[in-house]
């Protein structure tokens, strides 16, 4: 009879399918489980156990074998026979010792671990849990929160300087600094460092610096391809015993076909920038060895020579600019010419849309240490005359080549800061190989 039905078995799903149950139903109707055999429901006592303590009279619930699903191929069961059948539960399983409480909370299960993993990772331990992983970069701003991939705070969200914003570089004896400058967007100059030894087992060194043109797309990038491989391309040519000016030559002709390699990109990739020109930028490079120095240019970037004793400084390189034009056609003084707005649009530079590759080279044989200032127009513009340069480089800068550029780039900054500075600090002569910092 239904008044005979154990008020455990009345329930709102079947334990085996999950199928719901009506008020009554004594068998699932559909896997045709025997709800009386259902345990009865443990005594109203609590559970839970805080910090590992066992509450004395909470007794140990055996196991619910009765409520696990059968298989799916088992046959269904068959009802009692008879009404005081449908009283009587399973035997109860043994039950299995106590075993020692587990630390932490319990819910009457096996013992667990004392710790619990998160959904996500602590960010407060994620870079010291991170198998392999390196320092995780914190913001700049909060000195808190961590730097996503996309290079802003998780915490404030404030964006994070770029890798290339502020960039220093020692190599031997030559130092190098580039920055971003306060107005622009992003840091457009690229610079690369290196040197080895000739043939006569003497040493050279060599600084090529690149100012990208931001009227073109893609300007950091020129600026980036044109250091590298001009500053690869003298490297080897030295190495083999090419004369430091041809290899300089060479050089800015194998920095233009990279840079022109750049324009050969996706039509997709310049779909939103139709009108720009392609990717281009200035370069200037020197290579000091024992006796000789060579610079080399295309553009408005320059080198200078800044002697130890400061007697006459000298600028070694002719823009490639409106300017220079004006001025070498007797139109106009220099002062009036760079005092126009025009004097800064530039005649010569590596790119696929250049009118005509045009290297400059020179050659000195200096007869007194000094160091050679090369650098984009982001210094020059503060201190353009060769005596301006000579009082903006510290005494030092012979044997304190790094320092100096960062006192040279603090000029230009201290200046405005208009545009992105970079600026390497080259020592004549060239220390014996092996001598400086690399």
């Amino acid at each position: 009879m239904m008044s005979q039905m154990p008020p455990q078995a009345a329930l709102s799903k079947c334990p085996s399918c999950a199928e719901p149950l009506e008020s009554g139903d004594r068998f699932c109707g559909a896997c045709g489980y025997d709800l009386s055999a259902v345990p009865p429901p443990p005594p109203d006592h609590p559970t839970l156990a805080m910090n590992g303590a066992v509450l004395p009279d909470a007794p140990q619930r055996p196991p619910a074998t009765a409520a696990e699903p059968l298989p799916a191929h088992a046959p269904a069961p068959q009802a009692p026979a008879g009404p005081a059948a449908a009283a009587v539960p399973p035997a109860p399983a043994a039950v299995p010792p106590p075993a020692a409480a587990a630390p932490g909370v319990r819910f009457d299960r096996a013992p667990e671990p004392d710790e619990y993993p998160l959904q996500a990772p602590d960010p407060r331990v994620a870079a010291d849990t991170a198998p392999g992983a390196g320092p995780v970069p914190v913001c700049v701003a909060c000195r808190a929160g961590r730097v996503d991939g996309d290079g802003y705070c998780e915490n404030c969200g404030h964006a994070q300087p770029r890798e290339r914003d502020h960039l220093e570089q020692e190599f031997g004896p030559v130092a190098a600094v580039s920055d971003r400058g306060l107005r622009h967007h992003r840091n457009e100059d690229a610079f690369a460092l290196g040197g080895t030894a000739l043939p006569d087992g003497t040493h050279a060194t060599v600084a090529i610096v690149c100012d990208g043109v931001s009227s073109a797309t893609r300007p950091d990038d020129a600026s980036l391809a044109a250091s590298r491989t001009a500053c690869e391309s003298l490297v080897a040519a030295l190495a083999h015993g090419t004369h430091p000016q041809q290899a300089m030559h060479d050089a800015i002709v194998a920095a233009a076909r990279a840079v022109d390699a750049l324009a050969a990109e996706p039509a997709t990739a310049r779909e939103h920038t139709p009108h720009q020109n392609a990717p281009a930028c200035t370069l200037v490079g020197s290579v000091v060895s024992a006796g000789l120095l060579v610079v080399g240019w295309v553009g408005d970037s320059r080198a200078y020579w800044i002697p130890d004793d400061r007697s006459p400084a000298a600028r070694l390189t002719e823009d490639d600019s409106w300017a220079a034009q004006m001025v070498a056609a007797g139109l106009m003084n220099e002062a009036e010419a760079y005092a126009d707005e025009r004097a800064h649009a530039i005649t010569g530079w590596l790119g696929a849309d250049a009118y005509g590759l045009e290297p400059h080279t020179a050659s000195f044989k200096p007869d007194r240490p000094g160091v050679v200032v090369v650098c984009t127009d982001g210094l020059w513009n503060y201190a353009e005359a060769a005596e301006e340069m000579a009082e903006a480089v510290p005494r030092d800068a012979a044997v304190r080549p790094l320092h100096s550029a960062r006192v040279l780039v603090g000029h230009a900054l201290d200046g405005g800061g208009h545009d992105n500075v970079t600026v390497a600090v080259v020592p004549f002569p060239a220390p014996p190989q092996g001598a400086g910092s690399a």
